[in-house]
């Protein structure tokens, strides 16, 4: 009994220790939902990424690792690809858009898994944990198979509970206020930043790209506003 009050006690410290970052993206991600990036695509691509970065870690407890550090930080690159994608073809939603999203959809869970949408967001979470693998190979080499089987249960478990946090956290009023006026710019200036982390884990780094971004969008917001003759002439 006490062994497995131990591993459940263990699984919920390495992983809230490991993945406390993870609200924040999973938040930003969540205020993004529109008609074709949905809670499914999130929640499917959590789950795919992490379950990828326990399949990187298990080699730690049969004695042997197969993903190099090294390979694992170049997969920084896909955030910072998805970041700069976004702030060139951002769009504001209409309201028709707005209400077609309310709509309850009901597709497979096979469709869901098998999405571009759901394998970036999976990128993204594998790219973003994977200093979790540093933790985690340890961990597992030093359990046995009954232990390693319930903090792989609490892990995943966890995961489910990142995603409803993550899901909550936008309807409160002063977070979902920020993110709808300002999502469609700051959230591709963090997943720029977390790439440039991943890739030269250096903060001073991060911080002006996270920076550089902001002030980039800012100017190509500014280029592309309609000046006052085309405004008239939509008026018209």
């Amino acid at each position: 009994m006490s062994g497995l009050v131990t591993a459940i006690t263990t699984g919920i410290t390495a992983f809230s220790a490991t993945n406390i970052d993870d609200i924040v993206i999973l938040t930003l991600l969540f205020s993004q939902i529109n008609k074709t990036f949905r809670s499914r695509h999130i929640v499917a691509g959590q789950y795919l990424g992490f379950a990828v970065l326990i399949l990187a870690s298990l080699p730690g407890f049969l004695g042997g690792l197969i993903i190099p550090q090294d390979w694992i930080r170049l997969l920084g690159l896909m955030p910072i690809i998805i970041g700069v994608n976004s702030l060139l073809k951002r769009e504001e939603d209409s309201p028709e858009e707005a209400e077609e999203e309310t709509e309850p959809s009901c597709p497979s869970i096979i469709a869901s898994f098998l999405s571009p949408q759901t394998y970036n967001v999976a990128a993204i979470a594998f790219a973003n944990g994977s200093d979790n693998i540093s933790v985690y190979v340890p961990l597992f080499a030093n359990s046995e198979l009954d232990s390693l089987l319930v903090i792989l249960s609490v892990f995943f478990s966890l995961v489910g509970v990142w995603c409803y946090t993550a899901y909550k956290l936008t309807y409160l009023p002063a977070i979902a206020q920020f993110l709808t006026e300002n999502g469609n710019t700051f959230v591709p200036c963090i997943l720029i930043g977390l790439g440039i982390f991943i890739v030269t884990e250096n903060v001073t780094w991060t911080l002006l790209s996270v920076v550089s971004s902001y002030i980039f969008s800012l100017i190509l917001g500014f280029n592309t506003q309609p000046s006052n003759e085309d405004k008239e002439k939509i008026s018209i």
